[in-house]
């Protein structure tokens, strides 16, 4: 216990200082440590490195100021950054984006759609310069299928287009593998999701893996819940593969595209291993 209230004292001292960005050692002189042993009982307890910690807590200020329309300079400052290179480097590490993108909601951002017939049923994927940024599974007859994406990019401009790297992601619906290193994904979300969905990148086809494994993975075994929300927020259906995590029991679970769909899935690459 007393491990968790010098973690517990160290995060604080972070979240009131961060404007001064405090590097290792002195954090860890804050609670009486060695920054090599701060280090490792920080991340046991957290699941994250200190410098980690620091950078979300940053951000999420850094991106409350965006919302307020401040400048990149102002932002910077304010959040305690040397200059605005590092608040962009900050946001494309953490983000996938720049910190501009994120500030206008995908203003000047070009977005290409299109639909695609796969075995497992009717798509809607989207791309950026950067890489893949969704692929979701249609009803029949859809009325709206670019709603969710066009939402979650709300200045983007779009146009419908199959691009090289829709070509190279819808190679993996049949069956074909070899440009899997070549496929990118540009990626929005918080920081745990994107942690989340790292850890489900992971799993190889034919595997699963259960929420508690992955929970474990990320750092936090007390997460299984937080990790089930944010597979279910996954953006990017079947790449990254939210269909091979089950629970611990052994059970399906649920599946935002569908039970049957996710058995199909799971029996299909199984049969391919």
């Amino acid at each position: 216990m007393y491990d968790y209230q010098r973690i517990e004292e160290a995060i604080r001292f972070i979240r009131e200082n961060f404007r001064e960005q405090p590097d290792l050692d002195e954090i860890a002189r804050q609670i009486h440590l060695s920054p090599f042993h701060f280090q490792r009982i920080f991340k046991e307890w957290a699941g994250v490195s200190p410098k980690k910690f620091l950078q979300f807590t940053s951000i999420e200020y850094a991106k409350s100021l965006l919302q307020e329309q401040k400048t990149l300079a102002t932002v910077s400052f304010e959040t305690g950054l040397s200059g605005t290179s590092r608040l962009h480097d900050l946001f494309i590490q953490i983000e996938g984006m720049t910190p501009g993108e994120y500030q206008n909601g995908g203003k000047n951002l070009h977005i290409y759609y299109s639909r695609a017939e796969t075995i497992f049923g009717n798509i809607l994927i989207a791309s950026t310069d950067k890489g893949i940024c969704h692929i979701s599974f249609l009803p029949e007859n859809p009325e709206n299928p670019e709603a969710d994406i066009m939402k979650r990019f709300p200045s983007a401009i779009f146009e419908q287009k199959t691009d090289l790297q829709q070509q190279q992601a819808l190679k993996m619906f049949r069956d074909d593998w070899s440009d899997l290193d070549r496929i990118k994904l540009h990626l929005k979300g918080t920081p745990f999701q994107i942690k989340v969905w790292n850890a489900l990148l992971q799993i190889p086809a034919g595997s699963l893996k259960s929420y508690l494994n992955i929970a474990n993975e990320i750092g936090d075994a007390r997460a299984s819940r937080a990790v089930g929300t944010a597979i279910g927020n996954n953006p990017i259906a079947y790449l990254i593969p939210c269909h091979r995590v089950i629970t611990s029991s052994g059970n399906l679970g649920g599946y935002h595209w569908g039970i049957d769909r996710k058995t199909a899935m799971i029996g299909w690459e199984a049969s391919r291993r």
